[in-house]
């Protein structure tokens, strides 16, 4: 088994690759797929003044509807029919985990295996279904209070908002699904990375516009692409760093053999809440403004625009509400997907340990103690990341938005959508050398 494990990982290339069919399917599926996609993201909805609505949306474009259009891939600033985008299933899903913690019923079927998974993906169907409903219903009123914006409003334009938004919505979490299926990769992750790196040559194009007009210094400009460079690695860094918990077996016997006891590692990745604490900071933070935007700002009291002033991007208030929140939310959302008391049970359910602690609630404690304290870590290392932005914005003034949230987003998935291809390959090889073996076998058993 081991020289097999070794020729596998010797012949992993380029030649690999070209042989693995099944795997080119998946690839040329998934990019049909996201082509569809951007398709949608062009197909505005019945009704719009388009150049009504572009002239709203670029007054509110720095607030929560310009980070939506981000995720959207620019659909929100089109108003076209995928314009809610994946969100509606986004925001089901964190909601469904969140009840999962908190009622026992759904709690006794998250453990179920995959049959309770199947009826849990369902109810966030319906959630997303709600949602989206809401959201779309939201928007069309929305819509038609712009000045110009609805042609002819009434009843007519709100049903056919609604029912063209949230079919758009289900149809991208249908794609999701089956991007998942039959591509590679998680399929609702592609979409949303689909989305966000369609907007980067825009926003690179134009940065290189102002440094050919000299609004921007060459120097500034070549600043920025180290520190993307710079960013980019450390997010590798720490995506893909784990601190790994020694486990232990005990010796078992079998019938008259006895077995010598196993090791194992029970891994905790440093940033465990992923790119869920800066989307919840930043839609929370952006919401004051993006109201405001849409209310008569005329007749706003004093008090409510200081507030609103001081929480503008690149102010100190801004910046410490920011990440305070991310932090608040890197361990909020860690205590929700990640028990550590449920995993001190799962040991103890197959005889594992760690050394040193007793089985049970001491075991629950330690991977709790070593948990809370990488959190710590990882939340560092998310409010670094998304406040660099906002201080390179509020120090030099460039237009160009260096995400730190987006670029979670793409580095994450991109590293997923390797580790998923490098999986295939090796499943590919490694049926390959079974083969190779039977086929040697039964020559010499001739």
């Amino acid at each position: 088994m081991a020289s097999a494990a070794e020729q596998l990982a010797s012949n992993l290339n380029f030649s690999a690759f070209a042989k693995a069919e099944d795997l080119k399917k998946r690839i040329w599926f998934t990019i049909g797929a996201l082509l569809v996609y951007r398709l949608g993201t062009y197909i505005p909805l019945p009704g719009i003044n388009p150049d009504a609505f572009a002239q709203a949306f670029t007054s509110q474009s720095k607030g929560v509807l310009g980070m939506f259009n981000m995720f959207a891939g620019g659909a929100v600033q089109r108003m076209a029919i995928f314009a809610l985008g994946i969100m509606p299933y986004i925001s089901a899903s964190i909601i469904m985990q969140l009840m999962t913690s908190v009622i026992p019923s759904l709690e006794a079927l998250k453990k179920e295996g995959e049959q309770g998974r199947k009826i849990i993906n369902q109810y966030t169907r319906y959630g997303t279904v709600l949602l989206a409903l809401v959201q779309a219903y939201g928007i069309s009123v929305g819509l038609e209070g712009g000045n110009g914006i609805v042609n002819d409003p009434g009843m007519f334009f709100r049903i056919s908002t609604v029912v063209t938004l949230v079919g758009g919505t289900m149809f991208l979490m249908w794609l999701g699904e089956q991007i998942t299926a039959r591509g590679i990769g998680n399929g609702i992750s592609l979409i949303i990375f689909s989305g966000i790196v369609a907007g980067l040559p825009h926003a690179i194009s134009g940065t290189l516009e102002l440094g050919r007009t000299g609004a921007l210094s060459t120097g500034l400009i070549l600043a920025i692409i180290v520190l993307a460079i710079v960013v980019i690695a450390l997010i590798v860094f720490f995506e893909r760093a784990q601190r790994r918990l020694l486990i232990q077996y005990p010796k078992r016997q079998v019938g008259n053999r006895m077995f010598q006891g196993d090791t194992s590692h029970l891994p905790l990745k440093l940033n465990t809440s992923g790119v869920i604490p800066p989307i919840f900071a930043s839609s929370l933070l952006l919401l004051p403004a993006t109201i405001a935007g849409f209310s008569q700002t005329t007749n706003m009291p004093a008090w409510a625009s200081t507030i609103l002033a001081a929480l503008g991007h690149g102010q100190p208030l801004y910046m410490a509400f920011y990440a305070a929140m991310i932090a608040f939310f890197a361990f909020f959302y860690t205590a929700i997907v990640f028990n550590p008391k449920d995993t001190a049970d799962q040991l103890k359910k197959h005889s594992g340990f760690i050394p040193g602690y007793r089985p049970g609630e001491r075991t629950a404690d330690y991977i709790d103690y070593v948990l809370t304290r990488i959190t710590v870590v990882g939340a560092i290392y998310l409010v670094l990341v998304c406040l660099l932005p906002e201080f390179l914005i509020s120090a030099t003034g460039v237009p160009f938005y260096l995400g730190g949230t987006s670029l979670l987003i793409v580095v994450s998935v991109t590293l997923d959508t390797v580790a998923q291809i490098q999986g295939h390959l090796i499943a590919h090889q490694y049926e390959g050398l079974i083969k190779k073996s039977k086929l040697r076998g039964g020559k010499k058993a001739r």
